[in-house]
């Protein structure tokens, strides 16, 4: 093993020159190491004082030796009592002391054997070796991709892992509560949150570390295997020129940075899971200017690489924005509306042009389903932007004029804004939908049949119509109880809704009926019924705020 180290070392080394003895000595090796030598120069005194024989030549080649020596052979040593095994045995030691490590010196052997395969310019084996590791690394991008967007999507729904300020809940149980909501929802594992550092990064270190110890061990052929500005591998970048390299790597990192950001749900998080994120994004942002620093002081060869994978990952970001590529990886679909978008109106009509904007662009309304304006709209309502939701649902009702849910949501909007004439329309116009066939059988349908009911009711006791509001409100107490538990929970808090409007015309035997069979299915309503019975406070004259 060590004679196949030692005719590596002798046939990476340049011929001879017919020089003095001392130039070739100083010239076999052009390493910047110096290891070799001292341990040549240590061991050459350890034989002078056990032998002394000759120590004149010994002191005449350390006399010569030049800092740039590495080491030499021990048979051009004058010492005739040095064995053929001690020569062989010295270089072999030294070159042991400096070896890379074994994942390195793999990469370097394999970017070897590329090299004398195909024969190509160093710089392009180092820029293509790079595509087929990313390539290799793609799958892991993807389910890594999956994983994030799941985790998107499910960590809304879970409970806080860190309990609220105040709450007199501690960590553990908070956490534990965490992890139980987690397990049930099979929300994959955080470790995904670094998952990039477990993979990509490891790889990134290992490949610019080998093509580093390359340059520094001025490895055949670095010395002209670049192209324009960078023909030598092995030097640092230097010059007017030599400047590309690092601000190209620095801006790349930066754009990198913000494409993955970009449309992340994980910034949208509450709490301190998004602060986390916003958090790692500014860190990373921050990191570009020690990388700038960084790159002037890695051998062109290594810059190389380096410009390769962030240009490879700006191309692999920008493909894993494409729709069509994320379907066929079957990579789960995020809502288009990821944020709270702005309006842009052309012409005169309101609802036929709008346009909504958001981070991946303008999206028609028009192009949009009756359905995906109904979920689209109940998602701007939770951020209070009504404007946004009645023209979407005025929309919806435009595509299709029998859809329901539209009305019910609408009216909903329009009766928190005191327009209630429209909305008492609205849910009458529901309401005579869902009965055109006669009573619904479908659970979906009985339901919405109980809450417009509801609606119609107290939008026309808002307006002082008190036997046109009962006359709904009496409809849900002739529906027969639903066996769903949504729709069981708001048929019941249409007795509660019933209850107060028959008080409110004197009816309390009524009243009491209702209220009794609510606190049946829920005990919180039987406060009222004490209220009702000594009639010393009556649930409040106004149905809508009696409504949970």
């Amino acid at each position: 093993m060590r004679l196949l180290k030692l005719s590596k070392l002798r046939r990476c080394r340049p011929p001879a020159p017919a020089t003095p003895l001392h130039h070739f000595v100083c010239r076999y090796f052009s390493s910047s190491s110096h290891s070799l030598l001292t341990s040549s120069i240590s061991r050459d005194h350890h034989h002078s004082r056990r032998r002394n024989n000759n120590p004149g030549c010994s002191r005449e080649l350390l006399r010569h030796s030049s800092p740039d020596c590495l080491s030499f052979y021990r048979r051009f040593s004058a010492d005739p009592g040095v064995s053929e095994s001690d020569e062989l045995h010295l270089p072999v030691e030294a070159a042991e002391q400096d070896e890379p490590f074994l994942a390195v010196q793999a990469v370097i052997s394999v970017l070897d054997y590329y090299h004398d395969l195909t024969g190509f310019p160093w710089w392009i084996v180092i820029s293509t070796s790079t595509l087929a590791m990313r390539l290799a690394l793609f799958p892991i991008s993807v389910v890594q991709l999956k994983k994030m967007r799941r985790l998107g999507m499910l960590l809304p729904r879970l409970p806080r892992p860190f309990p609220p300020p105040q709450s007199g809940r501690g960590f553990r149980d908070q956490f534990a509560l965490f992890l139980n909501e987690k397990k049930a929802t099979r929300c994959p594992s955080l470790f995904w949150f670094i998952s990039s550092f477990a993979f990509q990064v490891p790889c990134f270190l290992l490949w610019i570390s080998s093509i580093r110890r390359m340059c520094l061990d001025h490895h055949p052929g670095f010395d002209s295997g670049g192209t324009l500005w960078f023909q030598n591998l092995i030097e640092y970048p230097h010059g007017a020129l030599g400047l590309l390299f690092p601000f190209c790597i620095a801006g790349l990192h930066v754009v990198n940075v913000q494409l993955s950001f970009a449309k992340s749900p994980l910034q949208q998080l509450p709490g301190s899971l998004g602060f986390l994120a916003k958090g790692y994004k500014n860190y990373l942002l921050i990191l570009t200017l020690p990388l700038l620093t960084a790159a002037f002081s890695i051998p062109q060869g290594s810059l190389v690489y380096w410009l390769s994978n962030s240009t490879l990952t700006l191309i692999q970001q920008s493909c894993l924005r494409n729709h069509a590529l994320l379907m066929y990886l079957g990579v789960p679909k995020v809502n288009t509306p990821v944020e709270v978008p702005t309006i842009k109106k052309d012409g005169s009509s309101q609802v036929a042009d709008i346009a909504i904007i958001t981070k991946e662009g303008e999206v028609h309304a028009q192009t949009l389903s009756p359905v995906e304006l109904v979920n689209y709209s109940i998602k701007v309502l939770s951020t209070g932007r009504e404007d946004i939701a009645i023209i979407c649902l005025r929309l919806a009702l435009e595509k299709d004029h029998g859809f329901v849910k539209a009305m019910l949501i609408l009216g909903q909007t329009l009766l928190k804004n005191k327009q209630f004439v429209e909305a008492a329309d609205l849910f009458e116009t529901a309401i005579s939908k869902l009965l055109v066939d006669g009573d619904p059988t479908e659970v979906e349908d009985i339901d919405l049949l109980i809450l417009v009911s509801q609606w119609a009711g107290i939008a026309n006791v808002q307006q002082g119509k008190m036997e046109q509001g009962l006359v709904h409100l009496e409809r849900i107490a002739r529906i027969k109880e639903p066996e769903d538990s949504k729709s069981k929970a708001h048929y019941y808090d249409g007795f509660l809704v019933l209850s107060s409007a028959l008080a409110n015309v004197g009816r309390e035997d009524e009243a009491l009926k209702y209220l009794q069979m609510a606190a049946a299915y829920d005990s919180s309503y039987s406060v009222y019924i004490e209220h009702l019975k000594n009639d010393s406070e009556k649930p409040s004259s106004d149905p809508s705020n009696n409504t949970k």
